[in-house]
């Protein structure tokens, strides 16, 4: 066998039915897919195994977490290599075949991404990134990301490489990653701490720290849906608790004490303009709804204020 697809869904059968099509599709090579169901509260996994008959179905009897789910979908799995993919994407192209073809040409292979796009077809940013740091957080907005896209700090300079073959990146998106069955088995797979968000972080960086180079390969290219099944009052939180372990697990107590510090100051600089923008809209006639800006701020500096 020679790849393995490993798909963690919870309450996303529509786009979990797109998505193995898809497969269906534009794989070349000889590969089996195993769907670890993780207690959809929507009865998902009685569905799948009727609709999509051809999967291997793992059913979890609880939410158990992305990180564990995807170790526990390993497990089953027997291919040379493995391919880790979200439910909400789909393969535009013989994706998973081109990275594959391309792994010979990588010294020091750990992990390989590709394109991500959005539904316009627009490239997500995040395919590729940098792990946090107080300072790139700090700074991260979208203000900045579209006038300075190429700007070192994000990492994501391999997107707008005139290159066509595997970039050295460091972080490559959680929602397709291709390794090799050895090198995930070497680094201990994912984390089990993480119940949801930075897995991806976490694999990368034990994948980078036992010397191996994580790579993007652009001409690979996979629509990714992204955040169909979170809601963004549970998720916000539980991805910057996410960023928080990383940096105590990897850079030490003090330093995720100095980042807490950092974003919740943030926080309140960016709240406070925000409010401030409202306000000054409000007294020249302009009233409109609470902006998204202001609820998502505010949850960051809620949960880094939590003991």
């Amino acid at each position: 066998m020679k790849l393995s697809i490993i798909i963690v869904n919870w309450n996303s059968l529509t786009y979990l039915r797109e998505c193995v099509a898809s497969l269906a599709r534009h794989m070349r090579c000889d590969y089996e897919v195993i769907v670890v169901d993780n207690a959809s509260p929507a009865g998902d996994a009685q569905h799948i195994q009727q609709a999509l008959p051809e999967v291997m179905l793992i059913r979890c009897d609880q939410n158990i977490g992305f990180g564990s789910a995807n170790n526990l979908g390993f497990e089953r799995s027997r291919g040379e290599y493995v391919l880790f993919l979200n439910p909400d994407t789909k393969l535009l192209n013989s994706a998973a075949d081109l990275m594959i073809e391309e792994i010979s040409s990588c010294p020091n292979f750990g992990i390989m991404g590709c394109t991500l796009l959005n539904e316009d077809t627009s490239v997500q940013t995040s395919c590729v990134q940098t792990f946090p740091t107080i300072l790139n957080q700090l700074l991260d907005s979208d203000w900045l990301r579209v006038r300075l896209p190429d700007l070192r700090l994000w990492g994501t300079q391999a997107l707008w490489s005139e290159s066509n073959g595997p970039q050295r990146v460091e972080v490559i998106s959680g929602a397709c990653m291709l390794m090799h069955r050895e090198i995930f088995e070497q680094v201990g797979g994912f984390t089990d701490a993480y119940f949801m968000y930075a897995e991806d972080l976490d694999l990368c960086y034990k994948v980078q720290k036992a010397g191996l180079i994580n790579y993007y390969y652009g001409p690979a290219k996979v629509l990714h849906y992204g955040g169909k099944s979170s809601n963004p009052e549970r998720a916000t939180p539980m991805k910057w608790k996410s960023i928080t372990l990383f940096c105590k697990v990897h850079r030490g107590h003090i330093y995720a004490f100095m980042f807490r510090c950092a974003i919740s100051a943030s926080a309140i600089a960016r709240l406070t303009l925000i409010a401030g923008a409202q306000v000054s809209r409000c007294l020249v006639g302009n009233r409109k709804p609470r902006s998204a800006s202001l609820t998502k701020w505010r949850l960051i500096l809620r949960t880094m204020l939590m003991p």
